[in-house]
């Protein structure tokens, strides 16, 4: 009679286990959410200001200050590359624009090759100082003396008036005093011979 008890209980356990995990298995989970801890960081757009872009087929030099002379180029921009602009130079003629990596972070391209962004009004940007070399060039006047050669001072020649111009003078020949002229001699010699070839062709006849 006690093993009989003892199995009967023993199955009504087992039943029971096996019902409670049963239900334990099929039932719907809770599973508690899990909450953030700290500050949530929050993204805000700031407005894009004004840009340029190359409009210029080959690529174009960034220079220090606005002008081609006075500044030495610090970089390149390549065509249709843009960049944030910053200011005007005070005739317009070049615009300053963010240049990262150089020193101020700026540069200034010369505005007729570049494009402007719509409703851009840039303020006036006074130039930065030209800048000036370090060191200034001297000349050694030995070293000078060494390779300019020395040149002796010669005397020019002196100048010698010319002697008194001579004209030639041309005596007239044709007649002398007291002579027959040359001109009827030789009138009288073609008479001479005009009447002799006549006679010459009346006999010949």
């Amino acid at each position: 009679m006690n093993r009989s008890i003892i199995r009967s209980a023993f199955f009504v356990l087992l039943a029971f286990g096996i019902l409670s995990i049963f239900l334990n298995v099929s039932g719907p989970q809770k599973v508690a959410a899990q909450q953030p801890t700290g500050s949530i960081p929050t993204v805000t757009g700031t407005p894009q200001g004004a840009t340029i872009k190359v409009t210029y087929p080959e690529q174009i030099n960034v220079r220090a200050g606005p002008s081609s002379y006075l500044y030495l180029p610090i970089g390149v921009l390549l065509s249709g590359e843009s960049a944030p602009a910053l200011g005007r130079s005070p005739g317009g003629d070049w615009i300053q624009i963010q240049y990262d990596g150089v020193p101020g972070n700026v540069g200034w391209v010369y505005a007729p090759l570049v494009g402007m962004s719509a409703n851009a009004n840039l303020p006036i940007v006074e130039p930065p100082p030209t800048p000036t070399p370090v060191t200034t060039p001297t000349i050694d006047p030995t070293l000078a003396a060494a390779l300019i050669p020395a040149v002796t001072p010669t005397r020019l020649p002196t100048f010698t008036p010319p002697g008194p111009l001579v004209i030639p003078t041309y005596e007239v020949v044709g007649a002398q005093a007291g002579g027959v002229p040359l001109g009827l001699v030789i009138i009288l010699l073609a008479l001479i011979g005009a009447f002799g070839a006549l006679i010459s062709f009346l006999r010949g006849r």
